[in-house]
């Protein structure tokens, strides 16, 4: 039996002296492919020892002083089940068996026991061993490589928490079954959005993954949980035994975002902080107003964190003047950026802040108002026709003896059509172009899913799009994530060649972009129900 990649331990218990030093000497156990690891002679000493050096097999006598083999047995098996146990007992002793096989010992040997019938259990329990560890490395790389099936769910578990539309109970046993920790005194939602002023996709990857994996790593670190929203950013469900915790690790995201930003200087990012609050009934709160928050960043400097209960940055602002409201004023700008990147579930929280800052006379002046009005109908009409190659037509104009013009009430509810049909007609626009890419997308991969690393950021930088945005449209447009897609595609291709062609399961393997064939198996037999050969069998 080849073992050359793995050398596994070997230990013993065993009471009388010639045994152990016969079982221990007469064996070239390095020869063989083991690490003795170390002999003792009473069960109390061993468990100790077994303890320090986590061996892979334990081989111990049933009779010993302080702790027979039973006992040990049990205490080994109950903290590191994977260790394989050879009992060792008297002939007579033979009615502890069904004890021993209840305990989970593999091996059940009369004494005396040569070194050759040893060494075929230990042998035996090696390949059972390995085959074990081979198996668990397959999980672990189907687990890693489908992993986005648990980040679906964590994202699903994350709107039903925010959205109240499961009873806590139901809440309660998905966190448990998500194995997510949910339960304290204090809790908080941050919203943070992150994104770079560059678009290639290796300044995306290098600024914003980076933040973003520093920031998930310092909110875990902290007991926080991370939920990742796609294209909304990340949602931080902040916990605390009090509320001046809950401050104190609200702070350190916003430390830690503030650090990344000096490191990464094309990064830039935005925190809405919701309220603190005391009963996971009330988490919903606190996410409508790290919401509500999160809109400022159109209406506000970037690089900050701003809660959903401070008021208006910079405070009530003065009615602004014509001066004041000329096409390059900040206001056009807030309204232009958010025309570029607002989210239309954001529409109205913009706009109620839009529009608070010209309290006063700015919409009751009938001047200023009819400015105010315009200027919002060419500024939408700007970005439809320059940025989404659009029609202004697709717009209400308003001309004259328009309602927009009539009163107050009248040109606040024009701007929220202006601006909503605007917010339509780019979304419809980023439809269509996700369409385009995720076509592309599709049509790269099947032309080189034989390769091996073919990844969602092969992929991103083929069709020029970042990978949190491609995997997200790449799931609205097919109902699968970039990998069920890969993965059920490769396996189509492997059923077509079993079924018409006598290759080899290993060269058909390489031919679907597997370059370990015992993976490839795993995952077929995973996917499909059978075996290559039982498929080809069938």
């Amino acid at each position: 039996m080849d073992r050359s990649h793995e050398t596994l331990k070997v230990f013993l218990a065993e009471d009388e002296y010639v045994i152990r030093q016969g079982i221990r000497n007469s064996i070239d156990w390095s020869a063989r492919g083991y690490d003795f690891c170390g002999d003792v002679g009473d069960g109390e000493m061993a468990y100790a020892m077994i303890r320090e050096k986590e061996p892979d097999i334990v081989i111990t006598d049933i009779r010993m002083p302080f702790m027979d083999g039973l006992a040990l047995s049990r205490l080994i098996k109950k903290e590191f089940p994977s260790i394989e146990i050879i009992l060792l007992t008297g002939y007579e002793e033979f009615e502890y068996a069904k004890e021993a096989i209840d305990i989970g010992v593999a091996r059940y040997l009369s004494k005396p026991v040569s070194g050759e019938q040893l060494m075929k259990e230990v042998d035996a329990l090696a390949a059972k061993i390995l085959e074990k560890r081979e198996e668990q490395a397959l999980v672990e790389q189907y687990a890693r490589e489908m992993g986005d099936k648990t980040e679906q769910k964590k994202q699903d578990f994350f709107r039903s928490l925010v959205t109240g539309r499961k009873s806590m109970p139901e809440i309660l046993d998905d966190a448990v079954k998500l194995g997510i920790e949910l339960i304290a005194p204090w809790y908080r939602i941050v919203l943070i959005r992150i994104w770079s002023t560059r678009h290639d996709a290796d300044e995306y990857s290098g600024a914003v993954l980076d933040t973003e994996e520093q920031l998930e790593k310092a909110a875990e670190e902290d007991g926080g949980l991370v939920f990742d929203r796609d294209l909304e950013g990340k949602a931080l469900l902040l916990r605390a035994e009090s509320k001046e915790v809950l401050e104190q690790k609200t702070e350190r995201c916003r430390e830690v975002l503030s650090e990344l930003a000096l490191r990464h200087t094309s990064m830039r990012y935005f925190g809405g902080v919701g309220t603190a609050v005391t009963r996971t009934g009330n988490i919903p709160a606190s996410f409508e107003a790290a919401r509500s928050a999160l809109a400022h960043r159109y209406m506000d400097k970037e690089n900050q964190f701003f809660a959903g209960t401070e008021a208006v940055p910079g405070g009530q602002k003065d009615a602004p003047g014509l001066r004041d409201l000329r096409p390059d004023s900040a206001l056009r700008s807030q309204l232009m950026e958010f025309l570029r990147l607002g989210d239309s579930s954001e529409t109205d929280i913009f706009l109620e802040e839009y529009l608070r800052s010209m309290d006063g006379d700015a919409l009751q002046s009938a001047l200023l108002r009819q400015y105010i009005v315009m200027d919002v109908y060419f500024c939408a009409a700007e970005f439809i026709e320059k940025e989404l190659k659009g029609d202004r037509d697709t717009l209400e104009m308003p001309g004259p003896g328009s309602d927009a013009f009539l009163g107050r009430e009248q040109a606040a509810a024009y701007i929220r059509r202006i601006v909503t049909k605007a917010v339509e007609e780019r979304e419809k626009t980023v439809r269509s172009r996700s369409h385009e890419a995720v076509e592309q997308a599709i049509s790269y991969i099947r032309t080189h899913y034989a390769e091996e690393d073919l990844s969602l950021n092969t992929l991103a930088s083929h069709v020029n799009f970042s990978p949190n945005h491609l995997s997200s449209v790449f799931r609205q447009e097919t109902g699968q994530t970039f990998i069920h897609y890969l993965t059920e595609y490769r396996m189509k291709e492997a059923r077509e060649l079993l079924r018409l062609t006598s290759k080899k399961s290993s060269e058909i393997s390489l031919m679907v972009g597997y370059r370990d064939p015992h993976y490839f198996s795993y995952l077929f037999k995973k996917t499909q129900g059978v075996t290559p050969t039982q498929y080809r069998e069938g």
